[in-house]
């Protein structure tokens, strides 16, 4: 456990102990997921390990939030400086990378080599597919900084699941529109995650690849060229599977495809949690309000923020894209979950048991006022009269000065 030594304001000299400082590297648990599947199975026999990867993220990730609890503790502003500088939280990021593709070859050898059943080897691809999603949040975390060795480290965490164009849709389409009807990865009240899954996914390619084909315009560049960061990031995952198949023989292909649908689709998960049903608003001017902590939701359950590089503090990271996981705070005016993500994906499957829980939430958020609610074309008039609403004009008043 590392002392920082700081002076307050009054001149004081304090002290201040991250005492998650070790836990961040239990954020590699997922990463060397395959390598768990494999020991448990070689130690009971048990075929029903091969499903290790969802038994973690889904069932032990939210017991542990439950023993764990909350942790609603902030860095004093005073030790933010030293803790972004300081290397050993970036390391831990970095070591997620060659556990993963480990991870990753691993499975693929078993598939082609190893006598298992149908069963086993969609458990070991979905396994595989927990690697990948959760790596995807490290993609996140790498593809925010300004240090071009995190960024192409980034693109590399994506290729395994084929989502190379979050790179750019996240970083310069998402963080733009957040928690507004123009965002693909912002969820709507009145929508299922079945029906937002869909949106999410074709929305996030569209978006990236138009926002890819401006700056190409801009510059002078062919769309079509070797400087399209998206085709780079596309052609990197061609590469990787083109030669996991070579290598490993074109039986690996259906587990390939597994894996990368339910890795991306782990992230479309997130989306769906991050900001169900809040909206920015429209200012007098017609612009969209500026993105605050109120527009994000948080949960402080500190085991699964440990394995997500606090991306449940969400509304700081959208604050501050570039600060580094270990410095994020919590925000009380930040609306929070119930309960830590893997608990809520559960919860998102199973759209009565979200609905029931989370829309009274979002009302609760805007006092009652449904309007102020982002509300999934369609079904506006539905959600409104659920609440006792039949006039359906911008409640500019009930908004206030937040619109200012």
């Amino acid at each position: 456990m590392k002392t920082l030594t700081y002076t307050r304001e009054d001149g004081t000299v304090a002290t201040w102990r991250d005492r998650k400082r070790l836990l961040w590297i239990l954020a590699l648990i997922p990463s060397s997921a395959t390598f768990i599947a494999v020991g448990l199975v070689a130690a009971t026999g048990w075929n029903a390990f091969w499903w290790a990867g969802p038994m973690i993220a889904f069932g032990l990730l939210p017991l542990l939030d439950v023993l764990a609890g909350e942790d609603g503790k902030n860095p004093p502003d005073e030790v933010i400086d030293a803790l972004e500088n300081d290397r050993f939280y970036r390391y831990t990021t970095y070591a997620y990378i060659p556990l993963q593709y480990s991870s990753f070859f691993l499975a693929c050898y078993i598939w082609s080599a190893w006598d298992l059943s149908v069963l086993s080897n969609i458990g070991l691809a979905i396994t595989v597919g927990v690697t990948a999603g959760i790596g995807i949040n490290t993609a996140h975390e790498l593809g925010h900084k300004k240090e071009n060795l995190e960024r192409r480290l980034s693109r590399l965490v994506l290729a395994q699941s084929a989502y190379g164009h979050f790179y750019i849709e996240h970083n310069r389409g998402h963080h733009v529109r957040v928690a507004t009807p123009e965002d693909p990865a912002s969820s709507r009240i009145g929508e299922s995650f079945y029906r937002f899954w869909p949106r999410s996914v074709a929305g996030g390619v569209r978006s990236a690849w138009q926002i890819e084909s401006k700056r190409l315009q801009r510059v002078g560049s062919p769309v079509w060229g070797p400087k399209n960061d998206v085709l780079t990031a596309w052609l990197m995952t061609v590469a990787l599977f083109g030669a996991s198949l070579a290598i490993f023989g074109l039986s690996i292909w259906p587990y390939l495809l597994i894996q990368a649908v339910f890795g991306f689709s782990l992230l479309e998960a997130v989306n769906y949690l991050e900001h169900y049903g809040l909206l920015r608003r429209r200012t007098p001017r017609g612009r969209y309000e500026r993105c605050r902590p109120s527009h994000s939701w948080n949960s402080n359950h500190i085991c699964t923020n440990v394995f997500l590089y606090h991306l449940q503090r969400h509304s700081d990271h959208h604050a501050n894209p570039t600060r580094r996981y270990q410095t994020l705070r919590t925000m009380d005016e930040a609306p929070q979950l119930p309960a830590g993500y893997s608990t809520m994906i559960l919860l998102a499957v199973v759209p009565p048991l979200w609905h029931r829980l989370m829309d009274p939430k979002v009302a609760r958020h805007y006092a009652g006022d449904m309007r102020l609610a982002n509300i999934q074309p369609g079904k506006r008039a539905k959600v409104l009269a659920a609440y006792g609403i039949t006039d359906d004009a911008p409640a500019e008043e009930a908004y206030g000065e937040r619109a200012e």
